[in-house]
């Protein structure tokens, strides 16, 4: 027996996920109506459309500021996309505010692992080897480890817990977007200013 799928439960899952009207509706087809299982089907090829779409060029975007707590902090943001139609929708510019509050929130120091200076890194491996001192030494290669990727989760803006859904990284948040837009996007930069710091 085959559930009927409706425009209600298609709607219902577009609001949820972002995703088109025809992939939800396929997606609750192969799930038998099944909400949540549609719900990951969307997922999956959310991220395996943004995986395709990754090797393109984003040369378009915007470069957008974001001021809180009454001035303290400033951020000052660019986000690329593949055109600048894209880079003119309500979406897009909303991703792009949301990014540079999540910066302002979370004072990030680099985009990615790729770009973090060498000389933190090194920093922070000789106070975790300080803080395992006195442990087997085949334990302290995973200590040292452990806390230099949390260290760096903590720190690349990417890795980080999006401060709007902790549930979600950044990198999720960015790959989810570029699924609903259809374009390779792309975090280039960032800066954030506070006051005093």
């Amino acid at each position: 027996m085959s559930v009927q799928i409706n425009a209600k439960m298609v709607g219902e899952l577009r609001e949820s996920t972002g995703a088109g009207l025809m992939d939800c509706k396929k997606a609750l087809v192969e799930s038998e109506g099944d909400f949540d299982q549609a719900v990951e089907l969307l997922r999956k090829r959310g991220v395996a459309k943004a995986a395709k779409k990754a090797s393109r060029e984003a040369a378009e975007g915007l470069v957008d500021t974001y001021i809180h707590l009454g001035g303290k902090v400033g951020v000052l943001c660019e986000i690329n996309c593949e055109s600048d139609f894209v880079a003119k929708t309500d979406d897009f510019k909303k991703f792009v505010r949301d990014i540079a509050m999540h910066i302002a929130a979370a004072s990030p120091v680099c985009v990615s692992r790729e770009e973090i200076d060498p000389a933190l890194i090194e920093a922070e491996r000789k106070v975790a080897e300080g803080q395992a001192e006195g442990k087997p030494a085949q334990a302290v290669e995973k200590i040292v480890e452990g806390k230099l990727n949390k260290y760096l989760s903590e720190n690349c803006l990417l890795e980080q817990a999006y401060v709007k859904d902790p549930d979600k990284t950044v990198q999720e948040v960015l790959t989810a977007n570029i699924a609903k837009m259809g374009e390779n996007m792309v975090i280039r930069r960032f800066a954030r200013f506070q006051v005093g710091a």
